[in-house]
C-alpha cells in the first residue's frame, strides 16, 4: 500500500482530484481537516484539551464543541491559535498513523491518500511515500473561492499570506498536478501518475 500526501494551497481544487481518485483507484481517502472535527467530538482525544484550554464558552447547549464558536474565538488571536494547533494538530497526525495500520492489516486499499494544507509544515514527509502537490494559478484560485465559498478579496488574501510559497511546495512535492481549468487535462495527469505508480 502506498502512501500519498495531497497538498496545495486554498482554492488548488485538491477535492476535485480526490474525488476523481476515489472513483477510479481502490484507495482510503482521509482529510486531516475531517479528522479534527472528528476529534473534537465528546469522548475523542481533543474534546477535554480544547475545552479546558479555550473554557466553556466554546461549547453548544449539547455539550458539543461549536466549532463556529471555536474559530471566532481564536480568529486573529495568535497565541491562542498556537495552542488550538499543538492539541490539534497532533492528535490528527496520531489518528492518521493508526488509521494507515489498519488499512495495512486489512489489506483492501493499494493507496492511503492524506490530504492537508498542512502536511509540509507538520512533517508528514516523514510518514508518507510520496508528496503531490496540486497546483492552481492565484487568478483561478482566488475567481473559485469568491464563487464556490463566497469568500471577501480581503478573507482570500489574508488565507493566501499565511500559506507556503510556490517554490516550498514545488521544492518538498514529488509531482505536480496543473489544475487550472480544464478537468479533463488534470484527470490524464492523475492517470499518468497512477500509470507510473504501476496502476492504469
Amino acid at each position: 500500500m502506498k502512501i500519498i500526501g495531497i497538498t496545495g494551497g486554498v482554492g488548488a481544487g485538491k477535492t476535485q482530484v480526490l474525488s476523481y481518485i476515489a472513483e477510479h483507484y481502490r484507495c482510503r481517502i482521509i482529510r486531516a481537516d475531517e479528522a479534527a472535527h472528528l476529534l473534537y467530538e465528546k469522548g475523542q482525544e481533543c474534546y477535554k484539551a480544547l475545552v479546558a484550554f479555550l473554557g466553556e464558552q466554546i461549547l453548544s447547549s449539547d455539550g458539543t464543541i461549536d466549532k463556529k464558536k471555536m474559530a471566532s474565538l481564536i480568529f486573529g488571536d495568535k497565541a491562542l491559535l498556537e495552542g488550538v494547533n499543538a492539541i490539534v494538530h497532533p492528535a490528527v497526525k496520531r489518528y492518521i498513523i493508526e488509521q494507515i495500520a489498519c488499512e495495512r492489516a486489512k489489506k483492501e486499499v493499494d493507496y492511503f491518500f492524506i490530504e492537508a494544507a498542512l502536511l509540509i509544515e507538520e512533517h508528514y514527509d516523514e510518514i508518507v511515500d510520496e508528496l503531490w502537490y496540486i497546483h492552481s494559478d492565484e487568478a483561478v484560485r482566488r475567481e473559485r473561492l469568491y464563487q464556490s465559498r463566497q469568500y471577501s478579496e480581503q478573507k482570500v488574501s489574508d488565507i493566501m499570506k499565511k500559506q507556503l510559497s510556490e517554490n516550498a511546495f514545488r521544492q518538498h512535492c514529488q509531482r505536480v498536478i496543473l489544475n487550472n481549468s480544464d478537468l479533463e487535462e488534470t484527470y490524464q495527469q492523475i492517470q499518468r501518475i497512477m500509470g507510473d505508480l504501476g496502476h492504469e
